[in-house]
């Protein structure tokens, strides 16, 4: 596969969050006259909590250059040790407000927020509760502003892994987790998603379990199913702050920091978003595991900037501005305010630091980025709804900067520049799949939702509508180039995403059931087996390893509130499958036939109703190719246990000097007469390695 080079040049700090070390710093207020004001306190626990110690200063154009308020932390009356909440008083800028008032909002740049203390609501018709927004966090420590946790606590980095112990991107299988989904909950009577960073650890770490995953036999002591299960990436859906408890993350509110519900632990719900979601990107390095971040990048839930300067950095939804559209494909804010990607200003430029022409959007979600690669230490991104975003050079720009963080990480620890790419990789969501994207390097992969409708078409039997035969469809799911992509480093293969709403994206166990198949293990290692094999990064929903099902409907929302249910795992038939997909992980990240390109079809049989195909993976001169047989029929050799009964496959490959067949699957070591000449079951797939 493609080794992405990073660019040769290192990357600055972002500007704004380097002087926010120093100062309080509020950027781009849409109205300073009245100024800006620094409202800060201590947090009083009550019902409801208070603000107390209260002091208010006044910001003044900062130095920096123009569109920046600020005032030293110095001369703002400080303790030192002292942990501070504080809003932004601002008059209000929503377009689509009726009235103006002052209100106080949330740093857009806060690293930290407490949604146990929310600022007062204007006493004003227009204003709702939905207007009130979280404190930020800071500790004054020796004359700086240091990010800690509500109560204090800070991310701990001891014993975090060198970035080259860490899997190259053609040894990558992700795990594709929402973290609400990694526990159950009860809620009237029904069991919804309630997971939150600690229950993710429990699943990576088998020295972390929870008391909430008390009982799960997935988990004893001495387990952690995702480091038993071999995956080399978790991608969890957005773990930056929303003001949605629990929920899928989409509706992302402050982008700085970590999700504050997905970070409370304990029976009083300890507030502690970003040390939490910090020790489980260590576990996850530890474990030989990288970190991806999906970010929501389209549009944004009740950011405060839409009270603080909306018209610099939003536009509303069927408003009929022209940043509505990309083309004339109209862009979805789902419920939320849709950033502006094209909207210039002059001013000071919080990521470079220099006076000029820039976007406010843009720099905003660059610093975000900057950000997040250092602060948290992750090893990827996930870009959703990419085509929302309806700014190309933009989400170039975004990716370019990302390898240039990490590759300035990569030289920090001595390795040669040249190779850091290898190890960090920005992916889009797209459904519709806008290939020009990778073509054009703007993203350096995208989601193959071409593999998820070819694999689920292939094992019920059926060629899939765009294609003229069975075949075609077999060899389009197995070879990503045939679809568009030009390397496997492009193409995010899945048989299941998160959005699993719908015939056809339900889970594959329902979905099995909505097609009338009975008999379900089989069909599903299948599915795994192409998955696994096949040209492309492959990624896992949370669950489908061992065919979960849907317990709650889904269609529409109640699909967000449906657990992973973890128990499922040791059903002896659903361990067969776990096991299946486990050794396929293990040969995925393990044989270099399975990180290139190549592959080679060499039988196909449609005789008799038969739908058998084979291929083989792995460059022309390896002497560890990798052979799949697969039979998507009902058809099964007569008397198969019978040491006579045989399958030819046409073209089977010499076995290299030296060398033995071993069929992965079941991990058994094959005679080499036998090799290509097994009996082969209906629905069966079979994967021999040469050893």
């Amino acid at each position: 596969m493609q080794v992405i080079k990073a660019p040769a040049e290192a990357q600055p700090e972002a500007d704004l969050l380097v002087h926010k070390r120093t100062h309080f710093a509020l950027w781009r207020p849409a109205v300073t006259d009245p100024a800006p004001r620094l409202l800060i306190g201590e947090f009083v626990p009550g019902e409801p909590p208070t603000l107390g110690q209260e002091q208010a200063f006044t910001l003044s154009p900062s130095a920096k250059g123009e569109g920046l308020w600020d005032i030293a932390a110095k001369d703002c009356q400080l303790e030192n040790g002292k942990i501070y909440h504080y809003w932004f008083e601002v008059t209000d800028s929503n377009a689509y407000k009726e009235s103006h008032p002052r209100i106080l909002c949330t740093d857009p740049f806060a690293l930290n927020v407490d949604w146990r203390l929310l600022s007062p609501k204007p006493e004003d018709d227009a204003f709702s509760n939905e207007d009130r927004y979280p404190a930020s966090v800071v500790k004054y420590q020796d004359g700086e502003l240091v990010p800690c946790d509500p109560e204090g606590q800070s991310p701990d980095w001891r014993n975090d892994p060198p970035l080259e112990s860490l899997p190259v991107n053609t040894q990558l299988v992700i795990y594709e987790l929402p973290t609400a989904w990694a526990r159950m909950r009860k809620e009237g009577g029904v069991q919804v998603a309630g997971g939150n960073f600690r229950d993710v650890l429990a699943l990576v770490d088998p020295g972390a379990i929870p008391f909430s995953f008390f009982g799960l036999t997935v988990l004893q002591e001495g387990r952690a199913h995702l480091r038993d299960l071999g995956i080399t990436a978790l991608e969890l859906l957005p773990p930056a702050d929303s003001y949605v408890d629990g929920g899928w993350g989409y509706a992302t509110t402050n982008y700085f920091t970590a999700d504050y519900s997905l970070g409370s632990y304990g029976k009083g719900k300890r507030p502690a978003p970003t040390t939490e979601l910090a020790r489980l990107i260590r576990a996850c390095h530890q474990n030989g595991v990288r970190f991806f971040a999906d970010v929501v990048m389209a549009f944004a839930a009740r950011n405060p900037y839409r009270s603080i300067n909306y018209a610099d950095f939003f536009v509303k939804a069927n408003s009929g501005d022209p940043e509505e559209y990309v083309g004339d494909i109209k862009r979805d804010g789902f419920g939320s305010d849709l950033f502006k990607y094209n909207h210039a200003v002059e001013g000071y430029d919080p990521f470079t630091g220099e006076p000029g022409k820039f976007i406010p959007a843009r720099s905003f979600m660059l610093a975000y980025l900057d950000h997040w690669m250092r602060y948290y230490r992750i090893d990827g991104v996930r870009i959703d709804s990419i085509v929302n975003i309806a700014s190309w050079d933009f989400v170039e720009s975004f990716k370019d900067l990302g390898h240039r963080v990490y590759q300035a990480r990569w030289v920090e620890q001595d390795n040669e520049p040249e190779i850091a790419g290898a190890r960090f990789l920005v992916t889009g969501e797209e459904l519709d799949m806008p290939l020009d994207l990778v073509h054009q390097h703007r993203v350096d992969s995208l989601w193959n939702e071409y593999f998820k409708r070819y694999v689920r078409a292939a094992i019920i039997g059926q060629q899939h509508p765009d294609e003229e035969s069975f075949e075609d469809t077999v060899k389009k799911m197995v070879d990503c180039r045939l679809v568009g992509f030009g390397d496997g480093s492009q193409a995010i293969n899945y048989v299941t995403s998160h959005d699993v709403e719908g015939y056809g994206n339900e889970r594959l166990f329902d979905y099995l059931n909505s097609c009338g198949v009975n008999e379900k293990e089989q069909r599903i290692k299948l599915a795994f087996t192409c998955l696994i094999t096949s040209v492309g990064v492959p990624m896992i929903l949370a669950g489908e390893e061992f065919a979960d099902q849907h317990d709650t409907p889904a269609e529409g929302p109640e699909k967000q509130r449906d657990a992973v249910n973890f128990e499922r795992r040791y059903d002896p038939w659903r361990t067969r499958i776990v096991d299946h997909v486990a050794r396929l992980v293990r040969l995925r990240t393990n044989c270099e036939s399975l990180w290139v390109n190549e592959t080679e079809f060499i039988h196909s049989d449609f005789a008799d109703g038969k739908r058998i195909m084979a291929w083989v993976r792995g460059e022309p001169d390896s002497r560890n190719k990798v052979v799949i047989v697969a039979n998507f029929s009902d058809y099964g050799t007569p008397n198969p246990k019978d040491k006579r009964s045989e399958y030819v496959i046409n073209n089977w490959p010499q076995l290299p000097r030296g060398k033995r067949w071993r069929e992965v699957t079941q991990d058994r070591v094959v005679p080499t007469r036998r090799a290509g000449r097994e009996p082969i079951l209906p629905w069966e797939s079979r994967v021999y390695v040469a050893e």
